[in-house]
């Protein structure tokens, strides 16, 4: 028995064109490069600053170790409930909350405790922006092309894991400290929390 029809169906060329044309397309794509910033950078720097900042660097591999504890409670809450609440709001939560916890890493004193705090804090809000992200990115233009779109978003995070790795690195070289690429990480937090309130949630005819 043949499948009903279900309209005229869409070739690549069309739907990418028609994602370039939405605004919350861009929205989203420069959302996801703040998050590989802020990933890339702790990844490869924060075990530094902790030594930088008195600790021993076992602090930093524990601190990792519990981004990567955290993350995974993270990461399937955050799916979890990108079904049951707005993605978007969603979303700008976790960029906020990012912005919160890089605020408490620069200015409170550096502790083990204040580290680990800050380690399950972010862990927590880790990768949970993915689930959302590639969530939005299916409800708005469908399911039939989400992968590729997805991508296209997600070169925006690699593109931002690039700038933060290097950007931090160059920093602390002519400044001898990674203050700087913290505040630029609070400061892009803020900024991807309030790009992700605009995106249109409802899918495109």
């Amino acid at each position: 028995k043949p499948a009903p029809h279900q309209g005229p169906r869409q070739s690549m060329g069309e739907a990418l064109h028609e994602a370039l044309r939405e605004r919350g397309f861009h929205l989203l794509y420069w959302g996801f490069f703040v998050c590989g910033f802020h990933i890339a950078l702790l990844t490869v720097h924060l075990p530094s600053y902790v030594v930088d900042n008195g600790l021993k660097p076992e602090h930093g591999m524990m601190a990792l170790a519990l981004i990567g504890l955290c993350n995974m409670i993270g990461s399937f809450g955050a799916g979890w409930l990108g079904g049951r609440f707005s993605k978007k709001y969603l979303l700008s939560s976790i960029y906020a909350a990012r912005a919160v916890l890089i605020f408490i890493l620069v200015w409170f004193p550096l502790t083990p405790a204040t580290l680990y705090f800050f380690a399950c804090g972010i862990g927590l809000l880790w990768l949970g922006t993915v689930p959302l992200t590639n969530g939005l990115v299916g409800q708005i233009f469908g399911m039939r092309y989400a992968a590729t779109l997805a991508a296209i978003v997600f070169f925006g995070h690699q593109i931002g894991s690039f700038i933060g790795v290097w950007l931090a690195g160059w920093l602390f070289d002519h400044t001898g400290s990674y203050n700087g690429a913290f505040y630029i990480s609070i400061g892009l937090g803020i900024f991807a929390a309030i790009v992700n309130l605009p995106v249109r949630e409802t899918a495109i005819a």
